[in-house]
């Protein structure tokens, strides 16, 4: 199926009601035939939902409906994209290892790598910037895996994820590859190479701004068994779940399942069967959704690039962005409607731009419905120091902006009331 049909209907079936709504399976357990059925699903032998910290009915829906846009083999959700984010360093990662990722990061990411993994004994190692060569310097034989964003939020990078897929692989180690911005609708990253997807369910996937949600999506083919040295959780008996194997129990979805059995199940990022099934809703007009919001970022940049008192505009969508051409390759002639710039005067003139928007929301959130900007040096980056802020491709004056479905005009109104404000230092905003 395409997309567009795989996004309403991928995952389910119908069930014995006939109903063609996902049910919303609101319980906490669910009832064992007997003891051998129990032990059956316990020991992951059969198929089967027991207590929904680890698994849901309507969970699994969305699951699978996930897995089959980004063409892996599994998926497991999550409570947040940063549940989703660490869930996918600690199934590799342990005490005195390290892995290895870009600079450019969305800024929860990159204070977790920063400050949080190095305090549990895991180094993180942040490339110079998103090359293959920059990357490949780091890795070495304590390195589990290399980490990237797709496009760089908010820097708006486009990783060239072939040649980093082919460096990580080459050192024995998988790509994990946050696909938030891009969305699979855009990006597939496992046909480049990835071998883990991250996706913040949150953003343009629940689309409305109501619903947190993270999900991990396993490719299903990285070769654990050929490099049980480095990856033993991988290839010895599991001591959390029942002294499983999960490269030879599972040899399809070895790393969704450790996922689940071992980092769910033990810590409890459960995303709640109503979240579930309202990011459900929310996939659904995705293919739609993305079409308007693309469309209105590409008038809004192309309004910013004309306009006299932007500085600059980051917006892979012009030939001459840096990024122009890896967007034409991986994004197929398609942008994100997440875009940066930055108003004449630096960063006084930013913060007087963001404070006098009306309509545009003042969040940290991006993929809304509704359009939204953010100043990350004062948010979302604030506690960066000026060579990070610089590394993860922010400027002190970096506005970003969410596009969202409103009517264009509007929006543009919005800005322009704006930037006069910006421009005019003895300005105070109402």
């Amino acid at each position: 199926m395409h997309d567009e049909t795989i996004a309403i209907h991928g995952g389910y079936d119908g069930d014995s009601t006939r109903a063609v709504a996902v049910p919303i399976h609101q319980t906490i357990a669910h009832d064992f035939i007997d003891h051998e059925h129990a032990g059956a699903v316990f020991d992951l032998e059969t198929p089967g939902f027991h207590y929904n910290r680890i698994n849901n009915p309507t969970n699994q829906v969305l699951e699978r409906r996930l897995a089959a846009l980004e063409g892996g083999t599994a998926a497991l959700t999550l409570s947040s994209g940063m549940a989703a984010v660490s869930y996918s360093v600690l199934t590799v990662a342990s005490t005195g290892t390290n892995i290895v990722t870009t600079p450019q990061l969305y800024g929860a990411t990159y204070t977790y790598f920063a400050h949080v993994l190095p305090s549990q004994g895991i180094e993180v190692r942040f490339a110079a910037d998103d090359r293959a060569e920059s990357i490949a310097a780091l890795i070495d034989d304590k390195t589990r895996a290399v980490f990237c964003e797709t496009v760089g939020n908010p820097a708006g990078n486009v990783v060239d994820i072939e040649e980093v897929a082919a460096v990580a692989h080459a050192h024995g180690v998988p790509l994990l590859a946050d696909n938030t911005v891009a969305t699979p609708l855009m990006l597939k990253p496992i046909e480049y190479g990835a071998d883990v997807v991250i996706e913040s369910l949150t953003k343009f996937i629940g689309g409305h701004g109501t619903t947190l949600g993270g999900a991990i999506i396993d490719a299903g083919r990285f070769p654990w068994t050929e490099h049980a040295d480095r990856f033993p959780m991988f290839n010895v008996p599991e001591p959390a779940f029942h002294g499983v194997v999960f490269a030879v129990d599972f040899p399809h979805a070895p790393f969704a399942v450790r996922a689940r059995s071992v980092c769910l199940r033990n810590t409890g990022a459960t995303l709640a069967p109503l979240s579930a099934f309202l990011l459900l809703q929310g996939l659904e007009t995705l293919p739609l959704r993305l079409d308007r919001h693309e469309a209105n970022a590409r008038q809004i940049a192309a309004s910013l690039r004309e306009d006299p008192r932007v500085e600059w505009i980051g917006y892979a969508g012009f030939p001459d962005h840096p990024y122009y051409e890896l967007a034409q390759r991986y994004l197929k002639g398609r942008v994100p409607s997440v875009l940066t710039f930055g108003p004449k005067g630096g960063y006084d003139a930013a913060i007087r731009f963001f404070d006098a928007l009306q309509l545009f929301k003042r969040l940290v959130n991006l993929g809304d419905a509704k359009s939204l900007v953010s100043h990350s040096a004062s948010t979302t980056h604030r506690q960066l120091t000026p060579d990070e802020l610089r590394a993860a491709g922010i400027e002190p004056e970096t506005i970003r902006l969410s596009v969202g479905l409103e009517h264009i005009d509007d929006l543009l109104e919005d800005i322009d009331q704006a930037l006069a404000v910006a421009m005019d230092g003895t300005a105070t905003v109402g």
